[in-house]
């Protein structure tokens, strides 16, 4: 009996039911959208939500993945922040600057050959998303501007910054997108287009899934191990909960505090590049004067996860499960802005997991304390 009251109260057992909660108060929030909508289908709409990418067979499991790999990459950027004591919401700006700098390369460096040519795309669009980070680093620590104001202004600059160079370098003005970058710059399957599928007229429909899926999970558990494993992991985060301290015990803060921001940068950078070295089925960027979804989807999945690198993994999976089985909603005609607003609120709700964490800790224990109360009267 003790053991399971010690599982009750652990912090592994609160993370995971707070995050499970939120989830749920998520999806109930949404059926009762789907009841004001359209009543008579809000049940079978429901349904579809929770049967996610399963909705399209092996095809669309593919494509919950091939989502997935861009914010798990921004979820590990604003976890990584985070858990160095830094809200990095520009994740949008170092996001799009990365994806813009991958297809820069993959458009335009043809003299390299496979598989150079998407190694050096993905890279380029890391060294990005880190330079693009590195301003409001140095404003953090040099000039004490707040890094949440200095990352939202990054956004726009990025976003019209992409839009201009996209314009300029690799346009393609009869489709109002970005250029198809060269083959050998398509990140490669391996193996996975033997997975996901759909067989259509004897031949195969292939998901857009690639590698771009285990890069990032490998990029999870090296975030994990740097941030918990290393010296240099230990310095960052110990500047994060107390700067003061951390110079005193001879810790270089300002560095750190740039360091952090710059590998968050590169992070959601990468990202960005996983998206968008596709190929011709792919993402293309858009010249629009709106902020990648990605940067700001990632805030919710860090938030899910306790900004914890390998949860982030399975946060990242389900938020584009989610959005993936939205989606299909449009079979029940359901308007297109009600799909959104549902899809919205359960990603948004879901980030409630760390007010619930707060709170499911206190419910146990003040239960714990009545009952030894009463047992003493």
């Amino acid at each position: 009996m003790e053991r399971v009251k010690r599982i009750l109260v652990s912090d592994g057992f609160n993370n995971a039911m707070s995050s499970i909660f939120a989830i749920l108060i998520g999806l109930l929030f949404g059926f009762i959208i789907l009841l004001i909508s359209n009543p008579s289908q809000a049940a079978e709409g429901l349904v579809i939500i929770l049967k996610g990418g399963f909705s399209a067979g092996g095809k669309g499991m593919g494509q919950v993945l091939y989502f997935s790999t861009p914010i798990i990459l921004t979820g590990l950027s604003v976890g990584f922040a985070f858990k160095t004591g830094l809200f990095n919401i520009g994740a949008s700006g170092q996001f799009i600057m990365g994806a813009f700098a991958a297809i820069f390369v993959g458009v335009h460096w043809t003299f390299l050959p496979a598989p150079l040519h998407w190694m050096a795309a993905l890279l380029a669009s890391a060294v990005a998303g880190g330079l693009w980070a590195l301003i409001p680093g140095l404003m953090k620590a040099y000039l004490n501007v707040h890094e949440v104001i200095s990352t939202i202004m990054m956004n726009y600059i990025g976003m019209y910054t992409a839009n201009y160079l996209v314009k300029l370098t690799v346009y393609d003005s009869l489709k109002a997108q970005s250029l198809n970058t060269a083959q050998t710059a398509v990140l490669p399957k391996l193996g996975l287009d033997a997975i996901f599928y759909n067989t259509m007229g004897g031949g195969k429909d292939l998901s857009t899934v690639n590698c771009g899926i285990y890069i990032a999970i490998i990029m999870a558990i090296i975030t994990y191990l740097l941030l918990n494993k290393t010296t240099f992991g230990y310095e960052l985060k110990a500047c994060g909960f107390n700067p003061d301290a951390s110079r005193y015990a001879g810790i270089n803060e300002k560095r750190n505090i740039v360091l952090s921001m710059v590998l968050a940068g590169a992070l959601a950078g990468l990202g960005g590049g996983l998206l968008y070295l596709s190929g011709a089925g792919g993402r293309h960027i858009k010249v629009a004067d709106i902020l990648a979804g990605e940067g700001y989807n990632g805030i919710s999945v860090a938030l899910l996860a306790l900004s914890n690198p390998i949860g982030i993994i399975f946060s990242g999976i389900f938020i584009a499960y989610i959005t993936e089985g939205g989606n299909y909603l449009q079979s029940l005609n359901y308007a297109p802005e009600v799909i959104q607003i549902i899809i919205a609120c359960i990603i948004y709700f879901s980030a409630f997991s760390l007010i619930l964490r707060r709170i499911i800790p206190g419910i146990i224990k003040r239960r714990s304390e009545n009952k030894r109360g009463g047992e003493q009267k």
